[in-house]
């Protein structure tokens, strides 16, 4: 009879479609429930949101999870007379930032880390690295006190300088010698240019920056305030007369992250013609500066 419709099992089977490759994970085939794209259905039960399917970020507003950016390094440059080997790039430069690196375990765990500095010039490129490298039981044990090494490496992660302070007892009166503190600069590692002492002052922090032979030749003169809240805090260099200005250490405001986290942004300026030498020891006196007044330990547990 023409008008009778025949049923779907009556129907002739028509072309087979193209095949869709079972997801990974699931080699029997799709499981039951699941929403394929190739194969659209009106009403999907769910769509799996397992490790099988990475995360997709917008482009420019998150980070890459497991991808490091990458590192643009300052172009070295060829040795120079009169330059200690490593420091021709800090000898093109008339100001560096440093940058203190935020580590959120010494806030979850109260346990303090060795800190580490990225320095920069002013085209974002990366100049060297520092890293402190002392033990868990000194670190903890003498929080902000404690005595530290600082390792400079450059691109090729070579050691080009060493920056050494000792312990010094606070216990005794602040005008006694012994309880001053103080930084050795060394570069190349074991060969020392100058020093970083600490003067006794009662309304500021005073340093000296001193030669090889511990002779004075400028100062650094900071705020009378240095825990100054909103605001920067400026450590000037200066000559030993105090007339002439020199360059400065500014510590950068950045908001709470400087208030309650060790994240440090120092700005550090000096004249492009200085000795290389010099200017090595401005960057040596930031680091005293920093673990002095600005480096905050993690509190501690209380027993009760």
């Amino acid at each position: 009879m023409s008008g009778v419709v025949p049923s779907a099992s009556e129907q002739p089977a028509g072309p087979p479609g193209p095949a869709v490759p079972p997801p990974a994970g699931y080699p029997g085939g799709l499981p039951m429930g699941y929403y394929s794209p190739q194969q659209p259905s009106t009403f999907p039960l769910y769509q799996p949101t397992g490790g099988t399917h990475p995360i997709q970020y917008q482009p420019g507003k998150y980070p890459v999870p497991y991808q490091s950016a990458p590192i643009t390094w300052m172009p070295g440059s060829i040795p120079m007379p009169n330059c200690p080997p490593g420091l021709e790039c800090l000898a093109q430069l008339d100001n560096i930032h440093v940058l203190q690196h935020f580590c959120p375990l010494e806030m979850m765990t109260h346990f303090e880390t060795n800190n580490r500095y990225d320095i920069k010039n002013n085209s974002d490129q990366m100049v060297y690295i520092v890293t402190e490298d002392t033990d868990d039981f000194t670190r903890n044990a003498y929080r902000t006190l404690r005595p530290f090494v600082l390792r400079v490496t450059d691109c090729t992660g070579r050691e080009i300088m060493t920056m050494q302070r000792p312990f010094r007892c606070t216990c005794c009166c602040f005008c006694c010698p012994s309880a001053r503190q103080e930084l050795e600069v060394q570069c190349p590692p074991g060969v020392t240019i100058g020093f970083v002492a600490e003067h006794w002052n009662l309304c500021r922090a005073v340093y000296s920056i001193q030669n090889e032979k511990k002779e004075n030749v400028m100062r650094v003169r900071g705020p009378c305030s240095t825990y100054g809240c909103g605001s920067d805090s400026v450590f000037e260099v200066k000559s030993l007369d105090g007339v002439s200005s020199i360059g400065s250490v500014i510590r950068r405001w950045n908001g709470m992250l400087s208030a309650m986290a060790d994240a440090d942004h120092f700005d550090i300026h000096f004249p492009l013609d200085l000795d290389v030498k010099m200017k090595a020891m401005v960057f040596g006196a930031c680091f005293l500066i920093d673990f002095m007044y600005f480096e905050r330990s993690p509190p501690q547990r209380s027993s009760r």
